[in-house]
């Protein structure tokens, strides 16, 4: 009995061990940065939505599952404003908002703009659907698409865009730009993965068609 006792006691200790160990990987993973856009490990079809605050367009902040209340989801991650092929996107993607709420999903668009960045979208674009902010890159990191600029690339966006996000620093300790690889996620009621599709080329998106044919295929 005293030997049974022992063994099981082992038994719990160890199973406590390995999932502390599976958290804490699980959060190193969450906060991971890819030193280049063609490493990103971003997250896939059949996973469920990070636990991660998400700042609004008004300044304050919520959970990510309580800003999507339970409803289907096109969440799509651009560069920001000041980039043409994600204002283009953004400008595609209103033209078939209709069709997609029709379909009973949520649209929403998050970037590394700051609030006073998105309403500025929003106004010059006269977006329907919802942006956030993320200004610190820690909700593309938790799906796992973000990444460090190159030197020269940083040097370039901040001088020629103006950018004033937060520089973070690199493996090598050099502060770089981070930026998410341009991603879109179809997310059922449920907070699970459906469908993505995730790009390293930021100059390719995906047409709007097979958009709505992904989401057309969820339940």
């Amino acid at each position: 009995m005293k030997q049974f006792i022992i063994m099981s006691l082992i038994s719990i200790l160890l199973a406590s061990f390995f999932h502390s160990n599976k958290l804490q990987a699980q959060e190193l993973n969450k906060n991971h940065i890819a030193e280049s856009a063609d490493l990103i490990s971003p997250l896939l079809n059949g996973q469920i939505l990070p636990s991660i605050m998400v700042t609004k367009i008004d300044g304050s902040t919520d959970k990510l599952a309580t800003f999507l209340n339970g409803q289907k989801t096109i969440l799509f991650f651009y560069r920001g404003g000041w980039c043409p092929f994600c204002n283009t996107q953004m400008g595609q993607l209103q033209k078939i908002a209709g069709r997609l709420e029709a379909l009973g999903f949520n649209l929403v668009g998050i970037s590394t703009d700051a609030p006073e960045g998105l309403q500025k979208s929003v106004e010059q674009r006269d977006l329907s659907y919802a942006l956030l902010s993320d200004y610190n890159s820690a909700v593309s990191s938790a799906f796992g698409i973000s990444f460090f600029t190159s030197n020269k690339t940083t040097k370039r966006y901040l001088a020629k865009m103006d950018l004033k996000n937060p520089l973070q620093k690199n493996s090598a300790g050099e502060e770089r730009l981070v930026l998410p690889v341009p991603a879109i996620y179809v997310i059922d009621s449920n907070g699970m993965v459906q469908f993505n599709y995730v790009n390293p080329n930021y100059k390719v998106r995906l047409h709007s068609e097979l958009l709505l044919k992904a989401a057309e295929l969820v339940k």
